[in-house]
């Protein structure tokens, strides 16, 4: 479970996202940090039951840093309201699919998949979605995938067929993605039940074929 402390100390970041009131306050984010990696420990142990790629995951390779990269962003507050958790092979630093998690006061989700995969990837995924759609299908169509997730992003679609494929593909929905993930809602009570891991974790467990069929996909030279 996460405490309440943790949420209060996002909320009190957001209102004060500025060095002064962080350094006074640090000691809140010391421990919230602390908080999440138990949180974190206590995800993986539950996951590494069902998805063997984590065997060798730790939770320290799983946390984001709160502090923003402002150098090229018109947003220049200083640190993140919220606390990221990506959870893969290599943890953070990780390249395809991964389990997200985002901690926020009233903004929380559990998310996963492929967000926007380099242009070799991205490719590579869309060739497997040509020759192998009904894998997919089969996983995105599945009851309890749809009860949890609805439907994969549209995010940033593109508007007509990508390059190398017709328009009359069957599967050119799904071609003309450009990331492959979907997102569950936390509401912020969730969190403090002692059994919020294992929920969690059980969320992720329906997402877990969708992030083999696209790892798979990558994976193929």
């Amino acid at each position: 479970m996460i405490s309440k402390k943790t949420f209060s100390f996002l909320k009190d970041l957001a209102e004060n996202n500025n060095r002064e009131w962080f350094t006074e306050n640090k000691y809140r984010y010391e421990e919230a940090k602390v908080e999440i990696l138990a949180f974190t420990e206590k995800l993986l142990s539950f996951m590494k039951l069902y998805d063997s790629t984590l065997i060798t995951t730790t939770a320290a390779m799983c946390q984001s840093r709160i502090y923003r990269d402002v150098r090229f962003s018109k947003n220049k507050t200083p640190y993140k309201t919220n606390f990221g958790i990506i959870i893969a092979q290599n943890g953070k630093k990780s390249v395809g699919s991964c389990y997200y998690l985002h901690i926020q006061p009233n903004e929380s989700f559990a998310a996963g998949g492929y967000w926007m995969p380099e242009a070799e990837h991205l490719k590579k995924i869309r060739q497997e979605i040509d020759y192998n759609a009904s894998e997919l299908n089969s996983i995105l169509t599945k009851p309890t995938f749809v009860k949890t997730f609805g439907e994969l992003s549209k995010e940033d679609k593109l508007k007509t067929r990508p390059k190398g494929f017709e328009i009359d593909n069957p599967q050119i929905e799904l071609l003309k993605l450009k990331s492959y993930t979907v997102s569950h809602p936390m509401k912020d009570s969730l969190f403090l039940e002692k059994t919020a891991a294992e929920k969690i974790g059980i969320v992720w467990k329906e997402l877990h074929p969708l992030n083999n069929f696209l790892q798979n996909a990558i994976a193929v030279s």
